[in-house]
């Protein structure tokens, strides 16, 4: 993939936040001022959420796009663009830019000229300012998006994608995103799938891989139940597509998301890939003393976050325990989030990323996503001035403890 994706992943530490959460929601002004920040509180790495196109609910894990840049997050969507402009865009990008077109219509390659602008000038100064970026690549697209419009036959029917029942939801998760049909898939070369990968890192330094288990086999709901109880699990190809898109692309610097109920099987998979998982600080307590997520378990090649989009914040999850279970944990009680911190900082795990708003040191309000509910998520954003040189000198000096910085 060339120098962009040569990225060795040090003992280092980012910050969480997708570009919908910065003031205005844009990138522009704000954007530039958050590199600043994190370039001044000692992070190496910026992570967001899927930049594509988001559903009529804002997610961007639903997005209409699997190649496509969000124009919702323009900061000058006015900007001009030549048609020669767009004659170039659409040379570079020959394999999905006409499909886009087509299903977006009007004025849908000027906003991906404007979005190309914007993006790689904000990813350029943050280079100068030693902060990378972290994508995600969400394994589904919408329902009723341009990918399904243009690819039907790389999609199976009859059935939608969505998570199993489990301790935490009694009906499971129905997404209701459409299914790949993978024999389709393979016998393109998994053209897609490299091509989506081709995209990703034309934006990002490195990129988490959302439901990562869903490689090895994913679960597949019957069209027309409404919940995801009566589900069932098919297998996916797992090694097969990961080298289909390695010999394409090269080795590309992945992060593999693999939370929730995980087999042997996924583990070997993100093992023989030699990806980094993921750990996460809430579930660090009142579990076996052998779970992953407790400190003394962290692998080397591992993510630890405090919390992530789809949790409550450290203070929303501290407050939610009992007195009991609050002791237990050994935070301290008054800033329970920065005990958090300090211990993601010093944890084994060779990244370590906090969401911003645990740096902040938000309550519930500041939660990005309740998983399963539709509506009320995604609209988080800070306000400008939350980010002061105070903080970004506290979080750099619990870096520089882990001996994370630079």
């Amino acid at each position: 993939m060339g120098e962009d994706q040569d990225v060795e992943l040090g003992r280092s530490s980012g910050i969480l936040l997708h570009p919908t959460s910065l003031p205005g929601g844009r990138l522009g002004d704000e954007a530039y001022r958050f590199v600043d920040w994190l370039a001044e509180a000692g992070q190496s790495w910026w992570q967001m959420l899927p930049i594509g196109p988001p559903d009529e609910f804002g997610s961007p894990y639903r997005t209409t796009s699997a190649f496509a840049g969000s124009p919702a997050l323009l900061a000058d969507p006015a900007a001009p663009v030549s048609a020669a402009e767009i004659e170039d865009f659409v040379g570079a990008k020959p394999y999905w830019s006409a499909e886009w077109a087509h299903f977006e219509g009007a004025g849908a390659l000027a906003d991906q000229v404007r979005f190309e602008r914007e993006w790689t000038a904000l990813r350029g100064y943050a280079r100068e300012r030693g902060v990378r970026l972290i994508g995600d690549v969400p394994i589904y697209v919408s329902d009723i998006g341009a990918d399904i419009q243009a690819w039907p036959e790389l999609f199976s029917h009859g059935e939608v994608a969505g998570a199993p029942p489990d301790p935490l939801n009694a009906n499971g998760q129905h997404w209701g995103n459409p299914l790949y049909d993978w024999p389709a898939h393979r016998a393109t070369g998994f053209r897609w799938w490299v091509e989506r990968f081709r995209r990703t890192f034309e934006h990002v330094d490195m990129a988490r891989v959302d439901h990562f288990r869903g490689f090895v086999s994913y679960w597949a709901i019957p069209a027309g139940l409404k919940t995801a109880r009566n589900g069932h699990w098919r297998r996916a190809p797992g090694a097969e597509l990961f080298a289909a898109i390695e010999a394409a692309l090269g080795d590309l610097p992945l992060i593999a998301e693999d939370l929730g109920v995980i087999t042997p099987a996924v583990y070997r998979l993100r093992d023989e890939l030699g990806l980094p998982g993921i750990v996460v600080l809430h579930w660090a307590f009142g579990r076996p003393p052998t779970s992953l997520h407790a400190p003394a378990n962290h692998p080397e090649n591992a993510v630890v976050y405090t919390s992530t989009h789809d949790t409550d914040t450290a203070v929303g999850w501290f407050d939610s325990l009992t007195r009991k279970q609050q002791a237990a944990t050994g935070l301290d009680p008054a800033e329970p989030n920065w005990a958090l911190i300090r211990m993601a900082m010093t944890s084994r795990a060779r990244l370590a990323i906090v969401p911003i708003q645990d740096v902040l040191g938000l309550g519930t309000e500041g939660r990005m996503n309740y998983p399963g509910r539709t509506y009320g998520n995604w609209g988080w954003q800070y306000h400008h001035g939350d980010l002061t040189p105070e903080l970004a000198a506290r979080l750099r000096a619990a870096t520089e403890d882990g001996r994370r910085s630079g």
